[in-house]
């Protein structure tokens, strides 16, 4: 039962044994009991260190669960958008940096392997960014990682920003929305720029 109603239905049958002027004031104070039970409690503010809101963080939690059921699919696709974008990155690649149609990305197996450590990278990071300490390190650490790559510089990581968001926009489809695009702008440039942030570190 709503803690409003039943407020409102105990205050109404007691002040019904009562009279007069103490009915009024009893009457005039009940809407303020109720908005007391009633009212929400505001979110719990987020570590500043994150540039999110407490409800973004929720809406982004929620919405994430779309992509994890879609991994491997979602990750192929944002590499064959980054690899579209900026062609000369394959070369990195030496596994697949000769395929130049897309469907043969698509099937190859050394692309979908790490397409998903990429994501299963983002996956850990977004499940936990209420957790900054935590989601930090994850960013961080992978940012390390990439110095053993030959020819890797830390601001390549910002051009996988755009690739993203359309992959997730695919996958999501009419989910998608323009405030969950706000808030997926958000999360992967912090998720980038921290890990940009990590290899630069380890390079200095």
């Amino acid at each position: 039962m709503c803690v409003c109603y039943w407020i409102n239905t105990t205050v109404m049958g007691c002040l019904q044994s009562r009279s007069g002027p103490q009915i009024q004031r009893e009457v005039a104070s009940a809407p303020d009991m109720a908005d007391g039970f009633c009212d929400p409690a505001p979110p719990a503010p987020t570590d500043p260190r994150l540039p999110l809101s407490a409800l973004q963080v929720f809406k982004l939690k929620k919405s994430w669960k779309g992509i994890k059921r879609c991994m491997e699919a979602t990750g192929v696709e944002m590499f064959i958008r980054l690899f579209k974008a900026n062609g000369d990155l394959k070369q990195l690649f030496s596994s697949f940096r000769d395929l130049t149609n897309d469907d043969d990305l698509r099937v190859n197996e050394n692309l979908e392997k790490h397409a998903t450590l990429v994501m299963g990278i983002f996956d850990e990071a977004i499940s936990n960014v209420d957790n900054v300490d935590y989601t930090l390190d994850v960013l961080q650490r992978a940012g390390r990682t990439h110095t053993r790559f030959p020819g890797f510089q830390p601001d390549l990581f910002v051009w996988m920003e755009q690739p993203f968001l359309e992959a997730v926009k695919q996958t999501l489809g009419d989910r998608y929305t323009d405030n969950m695009d706000v808030i997926y702008k958000i999360t992967i440039k912090f998720i980038l720029d921290n890990m940009v942030k990590g290899n630069k570190n380890a390079l200095s």
